[in-house]
């Protein structure tokens, strides 16, 4: 899947560059495109610098913690869960405390820990699969779930607003609580169709209600805050959760007589190996996402969609956002950039504003995750990653759109 993709995404971009050559008149596409191949190739390289740092860090705390058996301790608690939607899995397996760990990270917008958890978590799970240039039914349904992006507390989404002069910074915290919420149950239930997971189950049901009343009591604490107050909350909840987690990794550690230092270093030797061996895979990913972006065939569809809707004669506020959106599945980094310029050009509580801020909390850069979890581990064949993962974009997205519409159409608030 992820060799076609690839090689689409430059035979999409090549046909829209030359369109525009030939038939436009506009030469410089030509340019831009090549420009963009080594633009991209140097970005991969600046990311990685970063991820370097990043995974050596905290792969060399996440060694102290499965020393200390935090990790496996975790697994036990969630062990029944995933007995039944990863059934390959064995109970008590150290990849189902670190997905869990994963989760938590991803829910508080703890992007920077978020991640080398779940590079660790990845790589449990590829012990456990017997093909392994090939994705697993656990990994697939891991992966979909972490680009789905269930953010309790956007925490950079209110930064971004703050820093635009957004009076209220955490507006749009109950729209982006409300989409990404759709877009993860999109993305569980795209996953357990293919894989007939048993989503019945009484257990699984206890721990999606147990989810469904921690976002219900998010929801009660929104309505009775100011929102900046909810802002500085959501700030100080991220900030102390990392801390905590440093603290008692450390702790439990030493009380458990494990030799922290030392554990520390063998697990960020180990974050340097995997930082290393993911430059090839961001490069080929990053390129082609670049080179597509360049050719303008996104401008293309987003022309498209506007005639459409026009035709039709629907509101179309909605597609002043629509860049956010269709960047953000390639290009984090874009997708921001794209939000921030659609609050500068519009207003940063203008609908578009809104709505971009809001899309933009709701899913995760799916392509880059793609190319990072399994990149990580050397997986080729996705089978099944991409689609339902894309599923979850589009409820994402949709969903944004929609509950945008309830909340600011008229010029209301939350």
């Amino acid at each position: 899947m992820l060799n076609i993709l690839w090689l689409t995404f430059f035979i999409l971009g090549t046909i829209a560059g030359l369109t525009q050559w030939l038939w436009l008149g506009d030469a410089d596409v030509l340019s831009r495109m090549v420009t963009s191949l080594f633009d991209m190739a140097r970005v991969s390289v600046e990311i990685m610098v970063v991820l370097f740092g990043t995974l050596t860090l905290w792969l060399g705390l996440l060694r102290i913690a499965e020393n200390a058996g935090l990790v496996n301790t975790l697994a036990r608690w969630l062990s029944p869960l995933f007995a039944r939607l990863m059934p390959e899995v064995p109970r008590g397996h150290p990849a189902l405390g670190l997905i869990t760990m994963n989760y938590a990270a991803n829910g508080l917008g703890l992007d920077n820990a978020a991640t080398p958890v779940g590079l660790r978590a990845m790589r449990e799970l590829q012990t456990l699969n017997r093909k392994p240039d090939t994705a697993s039914n656990a990994q697939i349904l891991f992966l979909v779930l972490n680009t789905s992006s269930l953010t309790l507390l956007p925490v950079t989404i209110f930064m971004y607003r703050l820093q635009q002069g957004a009076p209220d910074p955490a507006l749009v915290f109950l729209p982006i609580l409300l989409a990404t919420s759709a877009s993860t149950l999109a993305g569980l239930l795209a996953v357990a169709w293919v894989q007939r997971l048993p989503l019945k189950d009484p257990v699984v049901l206890l721990y999606v209600g147990a989810t469904a009343l921690l976002i219900s009591g998010i929801l009660a604490l929104a309505a009775s805050v100011s929102a900046t107050t909810l802002t500085h909350i959501s700030t100080l909840t991220g900030n102390l959760a990392i801390l905590v987690l440093i603290v008692l990794f450390l702790i439990m550690g030493a009380w458990r007589k494990v030799p922290v230092y030392e554990s520390f270093v063998e697990g960020a030797k180990d974050g340097f190996n995997v930082a290393r061996d993911l430059l090839p895979y961001l490069v080929a990913m990053l390129c082609a996402i670049g080179f597509l972006r360049a050719s303008g065939a996104l401008d293309f569809l987003l022309h498209l969609i506007r005639l459409l809707f026009e035709w039709i004669g629907t509101d179309t506020r909605f597609v002043d956002a629509l860049p956010t959106a269709l960047v953000k599945p390639f290009s984090g980094s874009a997708a921001r950039g794209l939000m921030i310029e659609t609050m500068q050009h519009h207003g940063v509580d203008s609908f578009a504003g809104l709505l971009s801020a809001t899309v933009q909390g709701s899913t995760e850069t799916t392509f880059y995750v793609l190319a990072v979890y399994f990149g990580s581990v050397g997986i080729s064949r996705a089978r099944h990653a991409v689609g339902c993962a894309l599923v979850a974009d589009l409820a994402g997205i949709l969903a944004a759109i929609a509950v945008c519409y309830v909340f600011f159409a008229n010029g209301l608030s939350p």
